[in-house]
Order: structure tokens, then C-alpha cells, then sequence
């Protein structure tokens, strides 16, 4: 019954500056995906974030906040069974780019056995343990709405089914995609380069050499043993916040403008010292 005896979690980005205001006297978190929404927050509400990517956004949007990295989960069922696989192609339409989808598809199709996802990818599990290679590419999806990659899920989880992925590399796929290593780069220079690579690693396809090592910190283990000692830090610092205000100085424009022309004044009289 007690409001201030909970945390309210922030999520969806677009309405997180409403939410705050109106939250500001309870004990509210902001769980954060994507980034670049273009809102601020204050250093009373903590941060945990899904990739380092958006972790290092806020690191320097919000540096006097309490910050968390809490990645996704890949859930149990995404892992490589070592089976035959029927499926050379599989493509999640949604937040595919107009070339993956328009060029670089049908060109596939005419030498390879295309599997095209039209709706939610937790439908599929037994497609993408069947296939070969996953092809995902949102450089341009993000591009379009001004927002950031906040982690991206389906390549990593075709990765442990054991697939070959070919994916763009923007933002939070950037935290663990290393292309020539564990994955492709796609859409890379040509349509038939493209091609050329994909069918090039298909002449001699085995499953990419990760062990599943790599994908202890996305399993379920290691996210409810990093989220237990993140509450534990978030009680503390709620129980502190009732009783003190914050008392360092935020990035404000005119602070920043101050630190500026002191910096500049130090620099010239630096200069005409000598």
C-alpha cells in the first residue's frame, strides 16, 4: 500500500520523460534499450541498460546516475542440436532493410533455399535450429527512426543455434557481432559481393566455432545472479536518496559554458606566461 516501498520501472523510451515527471517523488528506474531518444535524466533515476552500447550512452547522458549493464536473455531453447539442417536461408522481415529484402533475397533465391519470417521470431525456434545462415540487416531501420539498436537478439541467438550469421553491426550488436571471427558484415560494398561470401561459405559450410562460453552472460544464470546484486545496490541508494539530496553538478549549458570559457582563459594565460 506503501508507493514508496516499491520501484517503478521505465521502459518504453518515448514516454520515459512523462513518466519521470510524473514518478519523481517514488522510486522509479529506467530499463534501457535503445538510445538517442533525446530526453536527459536526473541523477536520482538509475540505469541498467541491455548492451554496453546504450550503457556507454547514458554513461555520458546521465554520468551522475547509478548505471547498470543487464543484458537480454537467450532463452534455453536457442542452442545448437548438431542436426541436419534443411533450411540454407532464414530472414526476419521485420526490421530488415529495403536492400536485404528487395535484392539481396531474390538473388539468393535463385541458388539457395530462402526461408522468409514474416511474423514474431519465438514462433520459429525450430526454423532457426534448421538453418544455415541468418541474414539480418536494421542499419536502416534505426536509421529511419532516430533511434539506436538497443541489443538485437535474433543474430545472437541463430549464433547458438549454430548458424552462420550475416548482419550489419550497428549500435548494440557492436557489444559481441566481431565480423571474420563470429559472424559477416552484410550489405558490404555490392549486392554480388554479397552473394560471392554467402555462397562461398556455403560451398564449405560448418557451424562457427563459439563454444558456449561466449553465451554464459546472455543465459538466465548469470542475469538473475547480476540482477539480485542490482537491487541489492538500488535498495541501499533508494534508502540513502530519502534522506540527501544529490549536490554534484549536472552537464547543464550554461555550467558547460562556464567550464568552457575557464578552460579557454587558462589556455591564453597558459600561452602568454611564457
Amino acid at each position: 500500500n506503501n508507493l514508496h516501498d516499491v520501484i517503478f520501472v521505465m521502459s518504453w523510451g518515448f514516454d520515459v520523460p512523462k513518466l519521470a515527471a510524473k514518478l519523481k517523488k517514488y522510486n522509479a528506474v529506467y530499463h534501457a534499450h535503445s538510445a538517442e531518444y533525446g530526453f536527459s535524466l536526473p541523477a536520482r533515476v538509475p540505469i541498467f541498460t541491455v548492451s554496453r552500447n546504450t550503457l556507454g550512452y547514458w554513461g555520458q547522458k546521465s554520468p551522475h546516475a547509478l548505471i547498470y549493464y543487464l543484458p537480454n536473455e537467450i532463452s534455453p531453447e536457442f542452442n545448437n542440436l548438431n542436426i541436419e539442417r534443411d533450411i540454407d536461408v532464414l530472414v526476419h522481415a521485420r526490421k530488415s532493410s529495403s536492400y536485404l529484402l528487395e535484392e539481396l533475397i531474390p538473388a539468393l533465391q535463385q541458388q539457395c533455399n530462402v526461408f522468409v519470417i514474416n511474423s514474431l521470431w519465438k514462433i520459429y525456434p525450430k526454423s532457426s535450429i534448421e538453418q544455415k545462415f541468418y541474414l539480418y540487416d536494421s542499419a536502416e531501420y534505426w536509421a529511419l527512426r532516430g533511434v539506436t539498436e538497443g541489443f538485437g537478439l535474433q543474430p545472437m541467438e541463430a549464433m547458438a543455434c549454430g548458424c552462420q550469421v550475416f548482419s550489419s553491426v550497428n549500435h548494440g550488436l557492436s557489444d559481441y557481432l566481431d565480423p571474420g571471427f563470429n559472424c559477416y558484415k552484410i550489405a558490404a560494398y555490392s549486392q554480388e559481393f554479397d552473394v560471392k561470401r554467402i555462397l562461398k561459405v556455403s560451398e564449405n559450410w560448418t557451424t562457427p566455432d563459439i563454444t558456449e562460453d561466449f553465451f554464459a552472460e546472455y543465459r538466465e544464470q548469470n542475469i538473475v545472479k547480476k540482477f539480485q546484486v542490482i537491487l541489492d545496490d538500488l535498495n541501499d541508494f533508494f534508502d540513502h536518496k530519502m534522506h540527501h539530496e544529490s549536490n554534484i553538478p549536472s552537464f547543464t549549458p550554461i555550467r558547460m559554458a562556464k567550464l568552457q570559457t575557464q578552460s579557454i582563459i587558462a589556455r591564453l594565460k597558459k600561452k602568454y606566461k611564457k
